[in-house]
């Protein structure tokens, strides 16, 4: 007999993640707003890549404090 209640569903991509975040009250909510009307965000990204991303889209130093802040929510999904 295996026991397959225990096993959590794997974490979602942090990309898919931060696509999902609404109404948070937080300033994630702004980085999200972004993602999701940005048609060359990497959905299925890492917190790297959508750094990476940001970089490549000159973001402000905002929006890097931002996606810290939703790495760190994100990891505890």
């Amino acid at each position: 007999m295996t026991d397959h209640d225990d096993q959590q569903e794997p974490k979602p991509a942090f990309g898919k993640w931060l696509l999902s975040q609404r109404d948070r009250g937080d300033w994630v909510d702004g980085i999200a707003d972004a993602a999701r009307a940005d048609r060359t965000f990497p959905k299925n990204g890492d917190p790297e890549a959508v750094g990476a991303h940001l970089r490549k889209q000159q973001a402000d130093g905002d929006a890097f404090a931002a996606i810290d802040d939703a790495e760190s929510d994100w990891m505890t999904v």
